[in-house]
């Protein structure tokens, strides 16, 4: 127990003793190997004045290299900055829409879109390769870009046809994508606002194998025999429907819709004769010759110039004493002597003779006179204006004394004008569409149709103006075609596996009259009638044995061929 107690005493009285600093601190004395450059505090030399200059120019140059940049920035970039962190901070960019695919009445496939891995902001527009489509489909300008890469050009522009025509509903509404980008055009986000609506697809009235093949007759027909051009239509005569619509030449709707490569379109054009963008249908204006004699025929019957019974002597021509010197005749032409013919003949048989009677008068024959023949013809189209639209064109003329005062100033309406005019010629000028209309009109017993060029998905007739003719007029004439296609000059089409009603026209052209159109117009079933056609082809040898019969003619074969529905 004292052991225990002496032993605490000694340890309080070691705590109370004084404790040298040099004990508890370190120094070189008592840390080995000790580094005088350790720690802070230690002595350094004084900065020298070389030293000081250096800094004080490196910190001149460092400044000097902001302030630089600073004006670089401000000064002179500063505008071009801006305006990039203004412009492209959030910018409103299109997204476009699909545009709608085009199908013919049986729904193969004319033109629809494609990817063009040159510019995956919109679809290119890919076409039928099908010959015979290209002015029925026409085609598009795309959008275009100017070099900073904003376009300039944001919709779809349809050029011609069907592209053209109902280029807004194809073309669909376009969305909105807004994208945001940093001051150097960095994109950052972007997010679709307003999603695009695809464009609607369109259905044709049009059979794009009809169509095509018919194209291939006029073509070949052409080719072979020396015509410039030609086309061909065949319409329901009770819808308006057009089932084929076709001209040659035609042109490329892929090479005229990339048309970014100017140099290609340039070869192409050169090499592509005979006015390959004319639409002929509608917009070629062709004299007729005697595809306008029914018509004359429907006068006459209405005006009771004629019996239809009454017989007209054709010895292969007509004199008529001639105004300037009595002593002298004026004689007109018939294309042979044809005999007697009554009105079915003379339209089966296309007697001039009969016509020139007819329409002007001679001898003891009373005449329609130009001024009848002028409101008939007007009846049925010729000389007017089409409706507004896909089929708009040029109205033609129809020869009257007005017209040949514009045209020949001082020169007075003569007898012979008017017989030119009652056999299509003189300055006679019609489109094929209204050919077409006026032959429907007949076949269907008088109603003047609007044609269409979209399938309507009914057979039900269309509501149409009324040609105010006794039926039974119309039934002569039907019958005068019928035997023109029997023994006449349309029996080219005389085919056992149909009955087709048809009539020609070889129009003479120029002074030296070396050239024609050739013409044959008709409808089919004779019996029922449903379809009406029209073929021309433009500009061929006067001296050529094949005319539009032969190229129409090909076209029944194949359908006879192929067991077409058309046909049954």
């Amino acid at each position: 127990m004292n052991l225990r107690r002496r032993q605490k005493s000694a340890i309080s009285s070691s705590w109370r003793k004084e404790i040298d600093p040099d004990e508890i601190f370190l120094d070189s004395k008592n840390l080995p190997d000790f580094d005088v450059h350790q720690f802070e505090g230690r002595i350094e030399k004084p900065i020298g004045l070389g030293a000081i200059i250096g800094l004080l120019i490196s910190f001149a140059c460092i400044f000097l290299l902001l302030l630089g940049k600073a004006w670089a920035l401000q000064a002179k970039d500063g505008a071009q900055y801006a305006a990039m962190s203004e412009s492209n901070a959030l910018d409103e960019t299109t997204v476009f829409s699909q545009r709608g695919a085009i199908f013919d009445r049986n729904g193969q496939k004319l033109a629809w879109n494609r990817v063009d891995p040159d510019n995956m902001d919109f679809s290119a527009r890919a076409y039928t390769e099908l010959p015979g489509l290209s002015h029925v489909l026409g085609y598009v300008r795309y959008p275009a870009k100017d070099k900073q890469g904003t376009y300039y050009r944001t919709d779809f522009e349809g050029v011609s046809g069907v592209e053209k025509f109902w280029n807004k509903e194809l073309q669909g509404t376009y969305g909105t994508r807004v994208v945001e980008t940093d001051a150097l055009g960095n994109v950052t986000s972007e997010s679709v606002i307003k999603p695009p609506v695809d464009g609607q697809n369109l259905i044709l009235s049009i059979d794009a194998t009809l169509q095509s093949r018919m194209f291939q007759a006029i073509s070949n027909l052409a080719k072979r025999v020396g015509f410039t051009g030609g086309a061909g239509i065949v319409m329901n005569v009770h819808t308006g429907e057009v089932l084929a619509m076709t001209s040659y030449p035609e042109f490329s709707n892929t090479v005229m819709a990339d048309g970014s490569d100017a140099k290609a379109i340039s070869s192409y054009l050169t090499d592509t004769a005979g006015k390959p963008f004319l639409n002929r249908i509608t917009g070629g204006l062709y004299t007729p010759g005697s595809i306008v004699k029914p018509y004359v025929s429907i006068a006459a019957l209405e005006e009771k110039v004629i019996d239809p019974s009454k017989q007209i002597l054709s010895t292969g021509s007509i004199s008529i004493p001639n105004p300037y010197d009595p002593t002298k005749k004026t004689t007109f032409m018939d294309w042979r002597p044809q005999g007697l013919v009554d009105m079915r003949k003379a339209i089966a048989v296309s007697s001039n003779v009969y016509f020139y009677e007819v329409g002007g008068g001679f001898q003891d024959q009373k005449g329609l006179g130009i001024d009848n023949l002028n409101k008939y013809f007007a009846l049925f189209g010729f000389g007017q204006k089409p409706p507004e639209g896909f089929f708009s064109g040029p109205s033609g003329t129809v020869p009257s004394p007005s017209w040949k005062e514009r045209v020949f100033p001082g020169d007075p309406w003569r007898i012979g004008d008017t017989y030119f005019t009652a056999i299509g010629q003189y300055g006679f000028q019609v489109t094929p569409l209204q050919m077409i209309r006026a032959l429907s009109s007949v076949a269907n017993g008088g109603t003047f149709l609007t044609p269409t060029i979209l399938k309507t998905g009914t057979s039900t007739p269309v509501v149409g103006e009324t040609v105010p003719v006794n039926p039974a007029d119309f039934q002569i004439v039907r019958e005068g075609m019928r035997q023109g296609a029997l023994i006449g000059t349309a029996s080219g089409l005389n085919v056992p596996y149909v009955k087709i009603a048809a009539k020609t026209g070889t129009a003479e052209l120029g002074v030296s009259k070396a050239f024609v159109n050739s013409w044959v117009t008709g409808f089919f079933p004779y019996e029922s009638p449903k379809y009406a056609f029209v073929v021309m082809m433009e500009h061929g040898p006067r001296a050529n044995v094949y005319g539009a019969t032969a190229a129409m003619r090909e076209v029944f074969d194949w359908m006879h061929a192929t067991d077409s529905d058309y046909l049954k």
